[in-house]
C-alpha cells in the first residue's frame, strides 16, 4: 500500500514579474514567509487584494514565488461563488479563457483580463517517485482516503518533473469536505486496483 502525503492549498496568486513590479514598484523582491513542498517554491510574506467583476474583495491573498511568467489566481470553487468570481476548473498553467479580476497591491492596481481558476487536483512526483508508482506526466490516477470521512477521488493528474517532490495537492474545499489537513496520507490507488472500487 503505497501512501502520499497530503497538501491543503488555500487560495494564493503567482505573479509575473512585470505584474508584481507595477503593484509593488520596480525592481522588488518577495520576502520568503515560509518554504513549500516543491522545492524553490515559497510563500511569501506579501499579500494582495483581488476585487472581482461583482466588486467583491478579497483581502490578503497570498503571494507564491517565485515570479512566473504569467499571474494566475487561485481560488476555491467556495471563494467564487461567495463572491462573484468566474473561476473555472483548470490545471495550473491553463488560464486560457479564465476568470478576471483587479488585483491590488500597496504600490498599484491591474486587472487582468484571464488568470482566475479554481486548480484541480493534482499528485506532483519526482522521477524516481514515479517510477515507483508506475506513473507518467500527464497520468490520471485516483486515491482512497480513510478517516472519518472516507471517498475515493479519482481523475488526479500526475505532474512528474525532476524537481519535484511526492505530494498531492487539494484545495480548501477538498480538506473541508473531507476532513484532511496538509501532512495527513492518503492511499494511492494502483491502476488494475480501481476496479475493484
Amino acid at each position: 500500500m503505497k501512501k502520499i502525503p497530503v497538501g491543503i492549498s488555500g487560495r494564493h496568486i503567482h505573479l509575473s514579474k512585470i505584474d508584481l513590479f507595477k503593484l509593488f514598484g520596480d525592481g522588488y523582491q518577495l520576502s520568503i514567509l515560509k518554504e513549500l513542498s516543491q522545492p524553490g517554491q515559497f510563500a511569501a510574506k506579501e499579500t494582495v487584494e483581488i476585487t472581482s467583476p461583482k466588486n467583491k474583495t478579497i483581502q490578503k491573498v497570498r503571494i507564491l514565488g517565485p515570479a512566473r511568467n504569467i499571474t494566475q489566481v487561485e481560488i476555491s470553487r467556495s471563494d467564487a461563488i461567495r463572491n462573484g468570481f468566474d473561476a473555472p476548473l483548470r490545471h495550473s498553467g491553463d488560464t486560457k479563457n479564465s476568470g478576471s479580476c483587479e488585483i491590488k497591491g500597496p504600490k498599484g492596481k491591474i486587472k487582468i483580463t484571464s488568470g482566475v481558476i479554481v486548480a484541480d487536483r493534482h499528485i506532483h512526483f519526482s522521477l524516481d517517485e514515479a517510477k515507483t508508482f508506475g506513473v507518467s506526466d500527464g497520468d490520471y490516477v485516483s486515491i482512497k482516503i480513510t478517516g472519518e470521512k472516507p471517498a475515493i477521488l479519482e481523475k488526479i493528474l500526475c505532474r512528474v518533473r525532476d524537481n519535484f517532490k511526492l505530494d498531492c495537492h487539494l484545495d480548501t474545499d477538498d480538506g473541508s469536505a473531507f476532513n484532511l489537513k496538509t501532512g495527513d496520507k492518503v492511499i494511492f490507488i494502483d491502476k488494475d486496483e480501481i476496479k475493484a472500487y
